[in-house]
């Protein structure tokens, strides 16, 4: 009777970290609003030794349309932030040919943790409506063709400027 059973449709990251560059951000042709940026994700364990070990995480973001506009107002390279989102996966051909591939976290939320200049809340969130009358339907053509096709090259220098984040984790006794 297993044929009557149904995967569900389920696609939900909730991830924290800290932006490695500036959010891109552009209009579409149609005008729709996209920012892109990367976060990095911190993970502290202890080894087999029982040495502190860090774990970083590098993961590319998309917002669209108000949520995009918020990031571009409100965010910047070492901005902390939690996003509540899916995946997504999109794959291209280069000038030269070559294929390329990525997934990439489409925020639905994206919650800044950094105060800014005379703002009295710590936390602001930013929402997309999913299914606000508001937004227009957009292809995946018109998608892919606004999306940046490279991905960051990290030097070692800025690997190392990366591990500087810190998420407010030190002081846990684990």
């Amino acid at each position: 009777m297993m044929a009557n059973l149904k995967m569900p449709d389920i696609n939900n990251v909730l991830i924290a970290g800290n932006l490695t560059c500036d959010p891109s951000f552009r209009k579409t042709t149609n005008g729709t609003p996209v920012a892109n940026f990367f976060i990095a994700s911190n993970r502290k364990f202890k080894d087999n030794n029982g040495q502190w070990r860090e774990n970083v995480c590098y993961v590319g973001v998309v917002a669209w349309y108000k949520l995009a506009e918020s990031c571009f107002e409100n965010i910047q390279k070492g901005s902390a932030v939690v996003i509540d989102g899916e995946l997504q996966s999109r794959s291209w051909r280069n000038d030269d040919g070559s294929s390329r591939n990525v997934v990439e976290i489409k925020a639905r939320r994206i919650q800044f943790l950094n105060r800014k200049d005379g703002q009295k809340e710590d936390l602001v969130t930013e929402e997309l409506g999913e299914y606000s009358e508001d937004y227009e339907e957009i292809s995946p053509e018109e998608v892919q063709a606004e999306l940046p096709n490279e991905l960051p090259n990290n030097t070692s220098a800025e690997a190392d400027e990366n591990k500087e984040f810190d998420f407010g984790y030190s002081n846990l006794n684990l």
